[in-house]
């Protein structure tokens, strides 16, 4: 079996869950350490729409680990590893509903088209609400690295009779990443069960009107820490985009003359803002 994960805390979690099981050896991860629903996939399936991506992240996002250098050489790595899967290896998705996991899952089944292996998939948000559901509380998961890895193991044992996607059903996922690789937009939400691109200063108001609540519960309007007004409209949200886009809005808000700024853009936690 090879599982295939869409970030490193999933991938993390599935892979104390192997070693628990005592078949970290049987059993393969592979992952990607991305957020598709951010930054372009124009054409990411071929080397043109890889090297716009990088470029965009390079120019847009602060790389405050100086992690930037390696994101080509893993990004390929792990399309690499995708294509090079064998044939007769049973291959398992894990996916959730958000607009990243369910954006790289229409990736993954476009790098897989040619291989004829049985591919699973596990929706981590469904068959969480079918296995922990409480009658009080009403918990959705927004993606599959909130997930605790002794729950993951549940989902995991509970999830292997499932029958894999039918040769309908893959040319479906295919065919719906070559219409989401034909566009422009660098932001894609998660609605009605289907991905939407919208224009990046989509969230521009919602951070505005967070920043409004914090300053509200103030004595004094003051400066606020970035990376505690990024923390509250994560906290908020109903859709996976990574705090590094939303520093990103941030910073272009800044540009636009809607924040006053202290201290360096350097990284998110050097600087402070307020509204004007």
């Amino acid at each position: 079996m090879i599982h295939i994960l869409l970030g490193a805390s999933p991938s993390g979690s599935l892979k104390m869950v192997l070693r628990d099981l005592d078949v970290e050896k049987k059993e393969r991860v592979i992952s990607f350490w991305e957020t598709f629903s951010v930054g372009p996939i124009w054409r990411l399936h071929e080397d043109i729409g890889k090297e716009a991506r990088y470029n965009w992240i390079k120019n847009n996002l602060t790389d405050a680990y100086n992690e930037f250098h390696e994101y080509e050489q893993n990004f390929q790595k792990t399309v690499n590893e995708i294509t090079a899967i064998p044939e007769g290896s049973p291959i398992m998705i894990w996916i959730s509903d958000n607009a990243h996991e369910q954006t790289g899952l229409r990736f993954v089944l476009y790098l897989l088209k040619n291989k004829n292996n049985d591919i699973f998939l596990i929706n981590t948000t469904k068959v969480y609400g079918e296995l922990f559901k409480k009658r009080k509380e009403k918990y959705t998961v927004l993606d599959t690295g909130e997930i605790p890895p002794e729950k993951l193991r549940f989902i995991y044992e509970q999830s292997k009779n499932e029958p894999p996607l039918s040769q309908h059903e893959r040319e479906n996922f295919e065919k719906e990443w070559l219409a989401l690789a034909n566009t422009r937009e660098v932001l894609r939400i998660w609605q009605n069960g289907t991905i939407h691109s919208v224009s990046e200063d989509y969230y521009d108001l919602f951070i505005i009107n967070r920043a409004k609540k914090l300053h509200n519960e103030m004595k004094t309007k003051d400066f606020i820490k970035s990376v505690r007004l990024i923390g509250e409209v994560l906290g908020h949200l109903d859709q996976y985009v990574g705090d590094e886009f939303l520093e990103y809005r941030l910073r272009k808000l800044i540009e636009k003359r809607a924040f006053e700024m202290e201290g360096s853009l350097e990284a998110m936690a050097f600087y402070s803002v307020k509204l004007r």
